[in-house]
């Protein structure tokens, strides 16, 4: 058995798995922002242990019997339980591997837990010169790993991960993380959704399925008038049209995402070349949204893909005991 951790900004979750397969889970909202909030990571330690101990229960199971304890996410941050710095991009499997470190922390249990090292883009200085060539990852890294495995990724991609921050992430011919980039496209559309003046218009509700016509029309009008007045025109479309709920929301959809659109064109982060694969994983709208979006823009020419529910499942965990048997823990 292994225990693997996946502790990010506001979640902590904790799976238990026998033979490659999970068989226990457990979950807290409790992240590494309220460490950033209060001051002290007694919240985030109290979760991971609470979580390790239900997970552990659901099996029967004590500390003592799992072969080896994983962690990743922004609890290898310096918000979380043991700060290790990021690897330099490129960065693959033997290197995060390599990267990987051991410690025991009193409060969680009396094991050593191994924690994953996150990956960055650059190690110079930052200024305004470069600072939009730079990002990072903690977490996303073994996600990567797991799905270069279960798709048997061997070309150049892209690999989309949508989210409160979305997460896109450039492979090389080498399945190695060539670099990433981050938006704020989760939390601008829950922002603008629920905490704005377009909160009556959309019901303070997201789209619930996908209405293409109204996707794409968002994505245009934002590349062409700009992302705040494209957001302002939901009121229009309520006030003045036909369009239902559904429809307007969309389009807001389309506008906030065709924003992201710009920035795997253009971002120096990625350096993506038009005829890249784009590899779309996530919850399945956002997913097929965004899959829409690359597939109808002319500057995309690469194959666009969808990652299903099965295969997307435990990314984290399946990646981080990829990283363990590449450094022979296992």
């Amino acid at each position: 058995m292994i225990l693997t951790i996946d502790a990010g900004t506001t979640n902590t979750r904790a799976t238990l798995w026998r033979d490659s397969v999970p068989i226990a889970r457990a979950a807290q909202r409790v992240g590494s922002r309220d460490t950033a909030m209060t001051g002290s990571r007694n919240a985030l330690r109290r979760a991971v242990r609470e979580t390790l101990a239900q997970a552990l229960s659901q099996a029967n199971a004590d500390i003592d019997e799992p072969s080896l304890l994983l962690a990743t996410g922004m609890i290898s941050s310096n918000m979380g339980l043991l700060e290790i710095p990021h690897l330099l991009a490129p960065a693959g499997r033997e290197a995060l591997a390599a990267g990987m470190r051991a410690c025991v922390v009193p409060e969680v249990c009396a094991r050593p837990i191994w924690f994953v090292p996150g990956v960055k883009n650059l190690s110079e200085d930052i200024g305004l010169h470069n600072c939009e060539r730079m990002d990072m990852m903690r977490g996303e890294e073994v996600e990567a790993m797991a799905l270069i495995d279960r798709l048997s990724i061997r070309q150049p991609a892209i690999l989309a991960i949508p989210g409160s921050h979305s997460k896109f992430i450039h492979l090389d011919a080498r399945q190695r993380i060539a670099g990433c980039v981050t938006t704020l496209a989760g939390e601008l559309l829950h922002v603008i959704t629920h905490n704005t003046l377009l909160a009556d218009a959309l019901g303070g509700s997201f789209a619930a399925e996908l209405d293409v016509e109204m996707l794409l029309a968002g994505a245009e009008q934002a590349s062409r008038i700009g992302l705040g007045r494209a957001c302002f025109m939901v009121r229009t479309l309520d006030q003045f049209t036909v369009y239902d709920h559904n429809a307007r929301a969309n389009f807001l959809l389309g506008a906030v995402l065709g924003a992201d659109l710009l920035t795997l064109k253009n971002s120096r982060a990625l350096n993506m070349s038009p005829g890249t694969q784009f590899i779309a994983t996530g919850r399945p709208l956002l997913r097929a949204a965004l899959g829409c979006l690359v597939a109808g823009d002319e500057f995309f020419s690469g194959n666009v893909a969808m990652v299903d529910e099965a295969t997307q499942a435990d990314l984290a965990g399946h990646g981080a005991i990829l990283l363990a048997r590449t450094r022979g823990l296992l």
